[in-house]
């Protein structure tokens, strides 16, 4: 209680100070937000309860209707984790991760900091040619199976989470809040990026990403005691080899179906569509793996996480909470580039902590694109500086979709995340600033 208690006392203290400036209806939504975040963080109830409290709270103090609220958590997108959900439970029933983690630790050192490094960049690598959400989804039941260590277990599963976020900015197709960039600067008739001059932009901070995060992961590290078992040879059993040929048919139908602007067009499958419908494959009797049963493993409180984010994010924008914001930042553009850089990369990069990325983006674009027209400085260097720090929150599971799906290991705590976040959202905020200073505006 003492937990619930303290948290309606922050949300009771971001009510009154955020009510200094705005209106009402504004005042309570902050402070329902600050609520969450606290209990998000201090685990005073289970996260799925907080994550369904929007639908409660929302109408309550008339900010959002019910119905309104509670659409929000049947979003096409949460389809695609229900999907990938099952993958990874078929995954796990097969124990065909264990033969990948046999596979890659030939590949890598098999000491606790070459572990980090190796699944760090193993999910940077496949987020940049797949989804991050997919990515996260196939690597994170490998990290699971490597120790019994709940301690390196946290390492090792925030290492394949944040790697996934750092490769999926390195191209248009690795998260969403890519393509909703290319889509907005279409719709404003400004020059889209092209696919490879994207890479060229995003790939060295990523590099830089990927040095320093595995490190400070393993900082204070115990050595790993591996399984007499892992790292031996092993064979592939009959499912483990139809399973991996499933896999396999995914990750080409997904690379295929991915747009390349301008050289290709993609097959224009909906990817949640794709993901659910390789899911819903797992059941098929003499092709699948699973039973309804296995459903149940199906972390949901992830769904209604997700579902928060959504309506919070509807909520900031029906209610005109962010043209507000909006307003009040108009009034910094008389500040130098690299404070309106680095003040851009720090409230895009916190406030997705307390919202999914792929709704924060569409709210933040327009409000970033009116910014950068008023300083008059270069709408595209801009534009993309926000859209990178909406893949790098990395305090929170409501951030980003890998985020989301470490909490659902089980072996992340969201204090662990969050300390761990607070050094890596700065890391990429500074980091994002100087190369968009140094490389990208001369490049974009």
């Amino acid at each position: 209680m003492k937990k619930i208690a303290l948290s309606v006392l922050f949300a009771i203290i971001g009510f009154a100070l955020s009510s200094t400036v705005f209106n009402l209806q504004h005042s309570f939504l902050i402070g329902i937000l600050v609520l969450l975040v606290a209990l998000w963080t201090n685990e005073g109830l289970p996260l799925g309860v907080v994550s369904l409290l929007p639908i409660i709270l929302f109408p309550s103090f008339d900010i959002l209707s019910t119905n309104e609220t509670a659409s929000n958590y049947s979003k096409s997108i949460i389809f695609l984790f229900l999907g990938g959900f099952m993958i990874a439970i078929a995954t796990q029933k097969t124990e065909l991760h264990k033969y990948i983690a046999n596979k890659l630790l030939s590949i890598f050192p098999s000491t606790t900091r070459g572990i980090i490094f190796s699944l760090a960049i193993t999910s940077a690598f496949l987020s940049s040619l797949i989804s991050n959400t997919t990515t996260a989804l196939l690597l994170i039941p490998i990290a699971m199976f490597l120790t019994n260590d709940l301690s390196l277990k946290l390492r090792f599963v925030l290492a394949i989470a944040y790697g996934a976020s750092v490769g999926g900015i390195v191209t248009p197709i690795g998260t969403p809040p890519n393509l909703i960039l290319l889509g907005f600067l279409e719709q404003k008739g400004i020059e889209t990026i092209s696919f490879v001059n994207w890479i060229f932009l995003a790939a060295p901070l990523a590099v830089v990403m990927l040095i320093f995060i595995p490190f400070i992961l393993s900082l204070g590290a115990k050595e790993i005691v591996l399984d007499k078992d892992i790292g031996k040879p092993v064979s592939l059993s009959g499912e483990q080899k139809r399973l991996g040929l499933i896999l396999i048919t995914l990750i080409i139908v997904l690379f295929v179906n991915s747009k390349i602007e301008p050289f290709y067009s993609g097959l224009g499958i909906n990817e949640k569509g794709i993901l659910l419908g390789y899911g819903l494959l797992m059941f098929v009797p003499k092709l699948g793996f699973l039973e309804w049963e296995d459903a149940r493993k199906i972390p949901y409180e992830i769904i209604f996480l997700f579902g928060a984010g959504f309506s919070i994010a509807m909520a900031f924008s029906e209610t005109g909470l962010a043209e507000q914001i909006a307003s009040y930042l108009l009034a910094l553009t008389s500040l130098p580039v690299f404070l309106l850089i680095l003040l851009v990369a720090a409230l895009v990069t916190f406030t997705t902590e307390v919202t999914s990325n792929t709704a924060l983006i569409s709210i933040a674009l327009p409000i970033i694109y009116s910014l950068g027209e008023a300083a008059k400085i270069d709408i595209q260097l801009i534009l993309f500086v926000a859209t990178i720090c909406a893949s790098y929150a990395f305090m929170l599971p409501i951030a980003t979709p890998p985020n989301a799906i470490a909490m659902s290991s089980g072996a992340v705590k969201v204090k662990d995340m969050a300390k761990y976040g607070f050094v890596f959202n700065i890391l990429g905020i500074l980091s994002i600033t100087l190369i968009a200073l140094i490389y990208w505006q001369f490049v974009i």
